[in-house]
């Protein structure tokens, strides 16, 4: 677009304002001069200020007529067919008429005009002149306005029309945007950027959005883009359109408006979804284009097959399935009386195949349901929208009765006593006894003979003496159960000993705790050994077995049951562990590294759950299967642990590659780590409740004679809440020897931890729920000094001969004197005296209601044992130093503030160390007393530091 004027000249005298002709015979008015016999000619003519009005770059359209000077007769040699345009810029009017102001001004010349064309006479009587146009441009201008100047030094010449002009772009839409007019640039090449505006109802797509004005006020290369709203069709290329009633749009774009798909509609305008109609949902997954859908209509003809107490149920497809293709059935099992008055969900172990939720097939088996007992199974249909209805999924229900049926197998026995003609065994009811148990038949015979030289007993409770055997010989016994509908299956063959005299005389007693109150009486210790494996005398003092006995424990109270008693351990891992569907596990990231692979941190969403975190043990490729059984083993334990301070099994994954053991997940890993990294940071109340939390669940585990033999701060995990749970129960004892834990070989094989050991367990391998009150009370200590390593650098044979020497350790710094005492209760030589963990969590309690009785703080001796406070004498610098007494990463708080000495940091306060920047207060404390200390020292002649 170009914007123009036409401009009134004004001169002097030397130009004449005539009236002429232009090439159209139209009449106009022009400026002539044609002094051409005079010489020096220097006539000027001079425009009125012209305002800028922004522009840059200024161009001037001249239209003209000049005299041929060869037309004219005895023409001078001065006369001239050209003239010069020239232009001044300033900020204000200067020129009036009638003054000299063209003459003296420093214009700026343009350019000197010549002619095309020019004619060859002049004819005041009107006849045609020809007409020259003539363009030129300046520029840049900077000031308000300019005058116009034009300079006659010698033609014969007349001015028709002076035109003066600027170019702009126009305003334009273009690509959905709104670009402004924009003026040209200075230079006829320069290209000026003109940022654009979305229009109304559209959103960028690329950004900047912007077109390059060119010289010539055009537009060009255009950069980014708008695309209409969500609800919002293009009209016409620059118009955003809103969708009518009955469509919609759902994406930003340059699509357009679809209609409401089936089953939903849109009663306004501009839509990006369409509303279902009652009745009709979306899915989840569903998108806004695909037709709204129903909830399924009930299964149709349902079949069942009843077999002792397995069902099977079978029935067919809804007839209506709502419009979409991802239809499954629930199962819903309820028990219910005989007279139908009142029903229970079924118990957990009723076993659905292939599962029962999400069934694609039309058909379930579904087993282990008790005998003679009414069921009411629910079968629901359910597709994508089930959840989204308000109304219960559509269903249809079938009674059964179960018929009567065999006990299910027994799980397991236990030898509970042996003499060297007999032995006593016990076993558990079986899990489904179906009716009630008449008798069990006991079958054994010699392990070196065959099955069918086997003897039968019969006897009406579950435990028997089996008398007039051989002594120590091995034997294979198997046991099952008797209903009125018959024997149930043999459980699987275990192997149990007769005692030789050598063996009598081996063997040790197990006693008791006075203090608990409790007296064990057993006369032999209870031997099983799995018939899967070589016999061998050194498998009798095994310490992989857990010693079982029924005098403990109220009755109906559960008892640990070893898993190596098995003769198949798969058995024990499908008996105590829940197997997983590998699809549930997603594995996130390595965390850790265990004896049989790497730890990771994972995820589990079971069907029906929400998903949680969860450790994840994995078992490394290459496994033989003794390390595989190994392995189990953990989860076989584990999983008849269930204590809120006992670490929780979530279950294992046997039936892929790599198999795992899945367990809840602990945010702060281990105890001792945990508080070595915060150290100082908590309160003492708060130290005792993780105390407190670990008392509970040994307690628990001795309740269930289960002994750990591990018990450290190591093996004590730690949630985001500060709860401490008990936890490495498969590889306690089959401790390995690292620089992080030394262990200790016992004359009678295998690893202990020195540190952690009661003496009586270093010395005869006597393991007992006593010997794990000792390592209870190391634990005390670990957490009480914030993860110190029990016994500093001691060696082993040392740690051992301090403690026969009754040697204990002294007490934390700042430890309350009542929790100290604590400990050297559990580090009582004779463990018959020792608390047991009933006591501990009484006492543990009482504290935590009563916190004024840890407001006495223990006093520190300087026994052997008291390595809490170092020599300064043995650090030649203050790093050194800091080191030791682990508070290394103070280091740069105390050079860069001058303290780069041991005499200065002896004359430290506290007022220092919050200035240098030792701002928690357990940490000020520890470096405050250590510098106490160092003082002491230094006032002390030398030699006589203890």
């Amino acid at each position: 677009m170009i914007w123009c004027t036409e401009l009134i000249l004004q001169g002097p005298p030397d130009w004449e304002e005539v009236s002429g002709y232009d090439e159209n015979l139209n009449t106009i008015r022009t400026y002539q001069v044609c002094n051409v016999f005079e010489p020096s000619q220097n006539n000027w003519l001079l425009t009125t200020f012209i305002d800028r009005k922004g522009a840059q770059r200024i161009y001037v359209e001249i239209r003209f007529t000049v005299r041929d000077c060869s037309s004219i007769p005895n023409v001078p040699g001065s006369c001239k067919e050209t003239f010069n345009l020239y232009y001044y810029e300033t900020d204000a009017v200067i020129a009036t008429k009638g003054t000299a102001f063209w003459m003296e001004a420093p214009y700026l010349k343009v350019d000197t005009i010549a002619a095309d064309e020019s004619f060859s006479q002049v004819d005041f009587g009107g006849r045609l002149m020809k007409v020259n146009t003539e363009v030129r441009s300046f520029g840049p201008l900077s000031k308000n306005g300019f005058y116009l100047a034009f300079q006659d030094y010698g033609a014969c010449m007349s001015l028709l029309s002076v035109r003066v002009f600027y170019k702009k772009c126009p305003s334009v839409v273009q690509n959905f945007a709104v670009f402004p007019e924009t003026m040209t640039g200075a230079e006829s090449t320069s290209l000026v950027i003109a940022r654009g505006i979305c229009i109304p109802n559209s959103e960028e797509v690329d950004v900047p959005i912007k077109l390059y004005c060119n010289g010539d006020g055009e537009w060009m290369v255009p950069i980014g883009s708008c695309t209409c709203k969500a609800g919002f069709e293009p009209d016409n290329g620059n118009v955003c359109r809103a969708c009518p009633p009955g469509t919609f749009k759902s994406t930003q774009g340059p699509s357009l408006c679809l209609q409401c798909p089936l089953n939903s509609r849109s009663t306004a305008e501009a839509a990006t979804v369409c509303v279902c109609r009652n009745g009709y949902y979306r899915g989840d997954a569903d998108q806004p284009d695909e037709p709204c859908t129903s909830v399924p209509s009930s299964p149709r003809n349902v079949i069942s097959i009843v077999n002792e107490t397995s069902v099977i149920l079978e029935w067919h497809s809804p007839r209506e399935t709502g419009g979409r293709d991802d239809v499954v059935y629930n199962i819903v099992c309820k028990k219910c009386r005989a007279d139908r008055r009142s029903c229970s969900h079924c118990d957990d172990n009723v076993d659905f195949v292939p599962r029962q939720l999400g069934l694609t097939e039309t058909r379930v088996f579904i087993s282990n349901l008790l005998s003679h007992t009414l069921y009411s199974f629910e079968i629901q249909a359910v597709n994508g929208v089930s959840n989204k209805s308000p109304y219960p999924a559509q269903h249809v229900t079938i009674d059964i009765t179960t018929n009567q049926a065999a006990p299910s197998i027994v799980p397991i026995m236990h030898q509970i006593s042996s003499t060297m003609n007999s032995f006593t065994l016990s076993w558990p009811q079986p899990e489904q006894p179906n009716g009630i148990i008449l008798d069990y038949e006991l079958r054994y015979y010699e392990k070196d003979h065959a099955e069918i030289n086997s003897t039968t007993l019969r006897c009406q409770t579950n435990t028997a003496r089996v008398e007039g055997l051989r002594p120590g010989t091995v034997y294979v016994v198997q046991v099952r159960a008797r209903t009125v509908a018959g024997f149930g299956r043999y459980s699987s063959k275990m192997c149990f000993q007769t005692l030789t005299d050598e063996l009598r005389e081996q063997l040790p007693l197990i006693a008791g705790s006075a203090a608990a109150g409790v007296v064990f009486i057993v006369s032999l210790i209870a031997i099983s050994i799995v018939c899967s494996r070589a016999y061998t005398k050194e498998a009798v003092y095994s310490d992989k077995l857990q010693h079982y006995s029924t005098g403990r424990g109220s009755p109906g109270m559960k008892i640990y049951i070893d898993p190596f008693t098995y003769e198949d351990p798969n058995e024990a891992v499908r008996e105590f562990a829940k197997e997983i569907d590998v699809s549930t596990v997603k594995i996130e990231e390595v965390i850790g590294a265990g004896e049989f692979g790497e730890v990771y941190k994972g995820r589990l969403k079971l069907p029906g759950k929400r998903e949680i975190f969860v450790a994840i043990k994995t078992l490394k490729a290459g496994y033989v299967e003794k390390q595989r059984r190994d392995f189990l083993s953990e989860a076989s334990i584990m999983g008849q642990f269930d204590h809120p301070n006992i670490i929780r099994l979530e279950g294992v994954v046997t039936k892929s590659r790599p198999v795992m053991i899945l367990t809840e997940f602990m945010e702060n890993g281990a105890l001792d780590s945990f508080l070595r990294q915060n150290d100082g940071q908590f309160t003492v109340i708060q130290l005792v409740g993780m105390m407190r939390g670990i008392a509970a669940g040994m307690k628990y585990l001795s309740e269930m004679n289960y002994v750990h033999r591990d018990l450290a701060a190591r093996n004590i995990l730690v949630n985001s809440n500060l709860v401490c749970k008990v936890s490495d129960f498969g590889l306690s004892r089959y401790l390995q020897e690292d620089t992080s834990d030394p262990s200790y070989t016992s004359s009678l094989g295998g690893k202990i931890p020195v540190r952690w050991t009661a003496p009586e367990a270093i010395a005869y391998r006597k393991f007992t729920s006593a010997s794990d009150v000792w390592s209870y009370g190391i634990v005390m200590w670990e957490v009480m000094s914030f993860g110190e390593r029990p016994y500093w650098d001691m060696s082993n044979q040392d740690v051992i001969n301090a403690i026969e020497q009754d040697y204990r350790l002294p007490p934390p710094m700042d430890c309350p004197s009542a929790l100290h005492q604590l400990m050297l209760d559990c580090w009582q030589k004779d463990r018959n005296v020792r608390p047991r963990f009933a006591d501990i969590v009484s006492t543990l309690d009482k504290m935590i209601r009563n916190p004024t009785s840890l407001k006495a703080v223990a006093n520190i001796p300087a026994p052997l044992l008291d390595r809490s406070i170092p020599d300064f004498n043995t650090f030649s610098s203050v790093e050194d130093w800091l080191t030791a007494i682990k508070m290394g990463q103070y280091r740069d708080n105390f050079l860069n503030s001058g303290f780069t000495s041991l005499q200065l940091v002896a004359q430290m306060t506290s007022e220092d160390l919050l200035r240098i920047g030792v701002t928690l207060a357990g940490h000020q404390k520890k470096i405050l007393n250590n510098i106490q200390s160092m003082r002491v020292q230094m006032s002390q002649p030398p030699n006589t530091v203890a």
